[in-house]
Parts: C-alpha cells; structure tokens; sequence
C-alpha cells in the first residue's frame, strides 16, 4: 500500500480528519462518437477530459445533508460477530438500465442507483451511440466489516454501496442514425462487453480508444455529480483493481 492510500486509510479507521485528496478528472464537453480522431494528452487520456484540480476535503459530509442514513453509527467493535442495523432494503432490477441480476439495497439508495442509471446511459451513447443492456455488479447488501479497518461497518453492512465490475452491450440498433453508425468502428456496431479489470488501463486498439475512455469519462461525470455518491473508489484503491465501489457515507472519499 502506498502513503496516499494508507493516509486515506486511517481516515475511516479513526476519527474523521482533514486530509486532502486530488482529482484527476472533469467533466467531458460535448461528445464525440469516435475518440481516435480526438487529441490525447501525455497520459493517453482524450484531451476533453482535463485535470480539473478539484480538491476534495475528505471528512464529515457538510455540503450534502439530509441522507436518511447519516445519523446511523458506522463504528463497531473490531472483533466478534458483525451484527448490521436493520434498513428497509428493496430488491431492485433497474429503471434506466436493468442489473445483470437484481439487487438488494437500501429504499433511498435505489433513489441514487436511477440517477447513477442515467449517467451511464448518456455517457455510453456519447461514446458507442447506445446504452448498456446489463450493468454487471459483484454486490450490494453484505452484512460485514470494512476489509482492512475491522472497526468500521461496510456500507455494504446496510445496503448503501454497490460495487460495478462492468457493462454488457448489445449489437447497435438498426434504426441508429446513418452518421453515429458510420462512426462506430465495426467492432463496436456489434455486442460486446467492458470490464473494468480489462479496460480501466488498456493501452491499444478499440479497448483504449473506447472502452478505456468510457469508464474514465463515467467516473468523471459521476464524481462532479455531487447529488449521487459520496466515495468514489477504483482501481487506484487498495481492493478494487476489477471494480468500482460506490456509496452514501456520511464522508467523501475519491480515489479511482
């Protein structure tokens, strides 16, 4: 584990403390279809998506009030049997975009899970002229501790996280738009899968030019939306080299 990701460690294994945490991200401009006839930047990323330099103070959320989970104790004790809060937790198949298999959530958290749904709509179309047909997720409700601080209650302990290891594509519609077909390379007009344990890094050929791009442009989106998840984690985190994880803690954390 490097410094950072220790620093950002002990801040959900003791007391909430001001650290600061750099993101490299920011919104896209409008689309386009074809990313390779885009200019990249020296670390291979398009060069709509420019470092914004936001800082983020990683504690007690302030900005963001009135999640109804807030107010629930998250410490516990290192040792023994997790035994998690009871929550009223709905089994949820997706509005927007439907889960590869349905998920059982927190009721307010399936309120996120349909904008989350939305973002991932629009930045697929943005990039391969459609939606997913399935969201592949490895979890949501796990009564449990957090993996490397035993003295804190996952969130996935209360149904308040989902962890998303990629997207299933379907061949593109028939009635799509002449021009959005003709950008599409042929490989990507039919269906196909992204994962984040192959793409988040890829370096060559439609799995960089697209895929790579897509997940990096949603996690961009999504952590300037504010409104949706509060801890944003990916490959960069400790645990999470095939996923993002997100939550509604009562703290911000971003590292992807």
């Amino acid at each position: 584990m490097n410094r950072q990701s220790l620093r950002l460690g002990l801040f959900i294994a003791i007391a909430p403390v001001t650290l600061v945490c750099l993101v490299a991200f920011a919104q896209s401009g409008p689309q386009p279809i074809d990313p390779k006839k885009q200019p990249t930047r020296a670390d291979g990323l398009p060069a709509d998506l420019l470092a914004a330099g936001e800082t983020l103070s990683v504690g007690r959320v302030t900005a963001d009030p009135g999640y109804s989970l807030d107010h629930l104790k998250r410490e516990i004790a290192p040792t023994g049997r997790v035994r998690c809060p009871k929550v009223k937790k709905v089994r949820y198949k997706g509005d927007v975009i439907r889960y590869h298999s349905p998920v059982w959530v927190y009721v307010d958290f399936r309120d996120r899970l349909r904008l989350f749904e939305k973002v991932v709509r629009q930045t697929a179309i943005d990039i391969y002229g459609r939606a997913p047909r399935k969201i592949r997720h490895i979890g949501t409700y796990n009564c449990r501790r957090i993996g490397l601080w035993p003295t804190y209650l996952s969130e996935h302990g209360i149904a308040n996280g989902i962890d998303v290891a990629g997207f299933d594509f379907g061949p593109l519609p028939r009635r799509t738009p002449r021009a959005v077909r003709k950008a599409t390379p042929k490989k990507l007009r039919r269906a196909f899968k992204v994962r984040m344990i192959r793409h988040w890094h890829a370096t060559s050929g439609v799995a960089h030019s697209h895929h790579r791009r897509f997940l990096r442009l949603l996690a961009a989106r999504l952590v300037l939306r504010r409104d949706i998840f509060r801890v944003l984690l990916g490959p960069s985190y400790p645990g999470h080299k095939n996923h993002f994880h997100f939550d509604v803690s009562p703290w911000r954390l971003v590292q992807l």
